[in-house]
């Protein structure tokens, strides 16, 4: 049977023969008309139905008085037809009200079957059928009215800080559970930030035993005199052979290295290098891999290899000059992340100075474990769209030395590492 509209509808179902018992056991046949009145803008809304699915009777042992019905409608719902609508029941003298809502809960789920509201009337021998949308059957459920502490029950304070310390806790342990790594990174420096305040009497203690520390003036200047200590990868002063001077494990740390094997598979499959997706100083050196019989050192050297052609991808996609070199290049997206936090990069933002000279140290200082540390600088200087001299000068901030090896300067670099120094005008008194 389809809805109507517009005016007032009363449809004459059927004349149907019902049978109506009478005192004393008799029965007595009736002729009834049916008539089905559909809801229209005309018309009253609709009969709102509620149950208690608890079984609970709100009227039972009470009078009708004594008990109130309250329904409420959002008149200013986005679907007036199916307006969001609450029904509270509550019973006088006691704390507990049964609530049910057409928009939480049962009323969510899909209804299957329809309903409609009787009343039959002798006089006229008429069941008007109302139909009841289902949107208008609430489930009551009981509900507990929310009591103030009296003035003499004083708060539980204590209480209060367990169930705080309680929620925190779970909140944390979600997070860990379903948040994202960046979300986690983010939680934990808010973390480190909540605990700048100690206990009463810490920072009294810190100052105590920093006035007891002797301050080495020698070695501050040392340090200030560093042209480039922020700009150059992890390093160790105290090294005593070239390879360790720039410890690899803290350049390319160790979950980086199930990403760079895309040039070791070329290698292995004998296929040749794409000159237009690598830089020129890793086709030039692309060959040199199958001089290396340890398959372990060759899978280093092909993974270095592939971390240099990522840095270099990752500078030309945020530079001017590099754009186009970098489109259709694959960088994984941990490297990419890395890089982006490494050098203070958003996805669109070019690389601050400082960091690009952090960036190309991290390059040059490969490019020396790729040579074994004895490099010619034309290559690189050409991936990275700079001029020899400028290359150079940067070989030397990383504490490299320029030695003539068959009339070519090449870049070395001897240990124990030192840099350059800044020379200090003296002031005049």
């Amino acid at each position: 049977m389809g809805k109507s509209r517009g005016k007032k509808r009363e449809t004459v179902l059927s004349e149907e023969v019902s049978e109506a018992k009478i005192e004393g056991g008799a029965s007595e046949t009736l002729d009834v008309k049916i008539k089905v009145i559909s809801e229209t803008a005309e018309n009253k809304t609709a009969p709102v139905l509620g149950y208690f699915p608890s079984g609970y009777d709100p009227l039972k042992n009470s009078t009708r008085s004594s008990s109130s019905v309250k329904i409420y409608r959002n008149v200013k719902s986005r679907n007036p037809k199916n307006p969001r609508m609450q029904v509270a029941v509550g019973v006088k003298g006691s704390n507990v009200n049964f609530v049910g809502t057409n928009y939480t809960g049962e009323a969510t789920v899909p209804q299957l079957c329809n309903y409609a509201l009787g009343v039959f009337d002798k006089e006229s021998r008429t069941l008007k059928m109302v139909p009841i949308a289902a949107n208008r059957i609430f489930r009551l459920e009981p509900k507990l009215e929310e009591q103030e502490p009296s003035e003499d029950e004083g708060g539980d304070e204590p209480k209060e800080e367990i169930m705080v310390e309680s929620s925190n806790n779970q909140f944390k342990n979600l997070t860990v559970l379903y948040s994202t790594k960046k979300d986690l990174r983010r939680d934990m420096k808010r973390e480190i930030l909540r605990q700048t305040e100690g206990p009463p009497g810490t920072q009294e203690e810190m100052d105590k035993k920093l006035k007891a520390i002797e301050i080495n003036k020698e070695a501050l200047e040392a340090i200030n005199s560093t042209v480039n200590a922020e700009n150059v990868p992890p390093y160790n002063l105290d090294a005593t052979s070239p390879d360790m001077a720039y410890p690899l494990d803290q350049i390319i740390l160790k979950g980086d290295w199930d990403y760079l094997l895309d040039v070791f598979e070329l290698a292995e499959a004998g296929t040749g290098m794409d000159p237009s997706a690598y830089p020129s100083f890793v086709c030039n050196r692309f060959d040199k891999l199958h001089d290396v019989e340890d398959e372990s050192k060759r899978m280093q050297v092909a993974s270095i290899l592939s971390y240099m052609t990522h840095l270099i991808k990752f500078r030309d996609k945020h530079s001017m000059d590099g754009v186009s070199s970098a489109k259709g290049h694959k960088m994984p997206s941990l490297l990419y992340q890395k890089f982006a936090s490494m050098f203070n990069v958003t996805s669109k933002s070019r690389i601050p100075e400082d960091k690009q000279k952090l960036l190309i140290s991290y390059i040059l200082v490969l490019t020396l474990f790729i040579d074994d540390f004895k490099t010619e600088p034309s290559d690189i200087a050409k991936d990275l769209r700079m001029d020899t001299l400028t290359v150079r000068t940067h070989y030397e901030y990383l504490g490299c030395k320029f030695m003539r090896h068959n009339q070519v300067f090449m870049a070395t670099l001897p240990v124990p590492l030192q840099f350059q120094t800044l020379k200090r005008k003296r002031r005049r008194k």
